[in-house]
């Protein structure tokens, strides 16, 4: 069956020929917006994204087989991606960053991707994974949490970036030919459809070439868990987020590859997650209700190119 949109396995197997597993690694590394008394995101818990991720305790050659013969027993892999995916993995000195990218370069690792911020994309550090993948012939991505296009949610939630950092990593890092996937949060208090549209308009005219989804979580000891707890977030309801999730894909760029439209946290670090639904039932009707509607990604995608001079070409 035809998906209704472009998948990011299906990208990987292009360019791989085989199925690829990501090996989450952690480094010991924070993030500028936590530094002078901030505590990150509104939204941001201690323990970062990485929750399924080994401890940063273990060097990173021994997360990276420890993961692979997990995941390579299991599955049957022979392929693997270096997942750098806590908190800021560009936030650290040059030497040290270097030292760990290094170290990444194993020979069954097709891909190096790290996660980082808009406003900790440097030249210097673009420059060492130039090197690796020059030297390696290992493919880079650039993981960007962008969240929402909105300047006053980006404010609200306490971001510490606008949208001119985004646009500025973006152009960077195309520069030295990585790849790029943008993190979006569809539903972020204070945001409308209307932005939920203007962010897929923005990543694909920008040349994203992955795109994660996710709706909101409120993890506990957050500044957003206490502002929930006293019943001053409105969080929309699971319906509007599945039609903010459609009205995305079919503005998106169809030459984007989809990694996620929802993703999970775990239970116990959470007070709301995915409206104590299963992330997969989320994403099954999602993916249903396009289908049956005959819907797919990039069918609004006609905002490019000189979208008013087009009628000239129609008229002839």
């Amino acid at each position: 069956m035809k998906s209704v949109y472009y998948k990011y396995s299906d990208f990987l197997k292009y360019i791989y020929g085989e199925k690829v597993y990501k090996l989450p690694v952690s480094l010991s590394v924070s993030c500028p917006n936590r530094l002078n008394g901030r505590k990150g995101c509104s939204y941001c818990g201690e323990k970062g994204a990485g929750f399924e991720n080994l401890s940063c305790a273990f060097d990173i050659s021994s997360q990276i087989s420890a993961n692979r013969d997990y995941i390579g027993k299991r599955y049957n892999a022979r392929k693997f991606i270096a997942y750098f995916q806590n908190y800021t993995n560009t936030f650290l000195p040059l030497e040290d960053f270097k030292r760990y990218m290094h170290k990444a370069a194993e020979e069954d690792i097709v891909e190096i991707a790290l996660s980082t911020r808009p406003d900790c994309i440097n030249n210097d550090y673009l420059a060492v994974l130039k090197e690796i993948k020059d030297s390696t012939g290992i493919n880079i991505t650039i993981e960007l949490g962008l969240q929402t296009t909105n300047p006053n949610t980006l404010k609200a939630v306490e971001r510490g970036h606008t949208l001119a950092e985004y646009i500025d990593a973006v152009l960077s890092i195309k520069r030295f030919g990585f790849f790029i996937c943008t993190h979006m949060m569809l539903n972020l208090p204070g945001d409308t459809m209307e932005d939920v549209i203007e962010g897929a308009k923005v990543i694909s005219v920008l040349g994203s070439d992955f795109v994660k989804l996710h709706a909101l979580y409120i993890v506990k000891g957050t500044k957003m868990a206490e502002q929930y707890e006293k019943g001053e977030l409105e969080i929309c309801t699971p319906e509007e987020y599945k039609k903010r999730v459609v009205e995305f894909l079919r503005h998106l760029d169809p030459g984007i590859a989809v990694e996620r439209i929802i993703g999970r946290a775990p239970e116990e670090d959470t007070l709301f997650s995915n409206w104590n639904m299963s992330w997969w039932r989320i994403r099954d009707e999602i993916e249903e209700y396009m289908r049956s509607n005959g819907i797919y990604q990039g069918d609004k995608f006609d905002y490019t190119g000189g979208k008013a001079l087009k009628v000239f070409n129609k008229e002839r």
